[in-house]
């Protein structure tokens, strides 16, 4: 991989820029391309991804994507329904799995957050996306131009915590509008940005000749 005359974008030996904090790892260089920033609504994997990205507080996101079948085998693939039912036996069995985040508040949130969502009055997505922001009018060129807390992850933050939710904050809330579309930030000049033009949805536009 090459690091282009911008240090937030890279170029990957496939020929295709992308934005830095995909580096050269493999999974996370998969997630970026297919996942990050690609509007999310199925309610399950929206589920899955409030409760890893509590996980994630304090921790790198690549050391929760490294775990994610891990979490998913432990956790019922976040079937909501048999998380909640899940108990303090459960709670014991998975401090002792050194294959996920052994966190008990983390593990409990989760288990807590499945019941709050069994008592939402409506599907989790349609929650959810009731705060997504209006889209931006262009890409952002620099990380620096990307917030950590918005307004709308603020309002989604409250919401959540009124609904029984934990581990929720305004930060998590706005990594999550990330990772699941409402928002897109991939940088100008990234082949997944919404400004990447050409053909083969703005691959062959991004990549770099010479």
């Amino acid at each position: 991989m090459s690091v282009i005359p911008r240090p937030e974008l890279v170029q990957g030996d496939d020929g295709l820029v992308r934005c830095g904090w995909s580096g050269t790892d493999p999974e996370y260089r998969r997630y970026h391309d297919d996942e990050w920033g690609t509007q999310q609504h199925d309610p399950v994997r929206l589920f899955e991804k409030v409760c890893l990205e509590g996980f994630q507080a304090g921790l790198s996101w690549i050391t929760i994507l490294r775990r994610r079948p891990a979490f998913r085998e432990v956790f019922h693939d976040f079937d909501v329904e048999q998380v909640a039912a899940m108990g303090e036996p459960d709670v014991q069995r998975l401090l002792g799995d050194e294959r996920i985040i052994r966190h008990r508040g983390k593990i409990e949130a989760t288990i807590q957050n499945a019941r709050a969502t069994l008592e939402l009055d409506q599907p989790i997505d349609q929650l959810i996306w009731r705060f997504a922001p209006p889209s931006r009018a262009s890409a952002p060129s620099t990380f620096a131009e990307v917030p950590a807390v918005t307004p709308e992850s603020t309002a989604l933050s409250k919401e959540l915590r009124a609904r029984g939710f934990r581990f929720v904050g305004p930060t998590t809330m706005y990594a999550l509008m990330q990772a699941a579309g409402l928002v897109d930030d991939h940088l100008g000049g990234c082949f997944r940005s919404p400004s990447a033009t050409g053909p083969d949805d703005g691959h062959d536009a991004a990549r770099l000749r010479g």
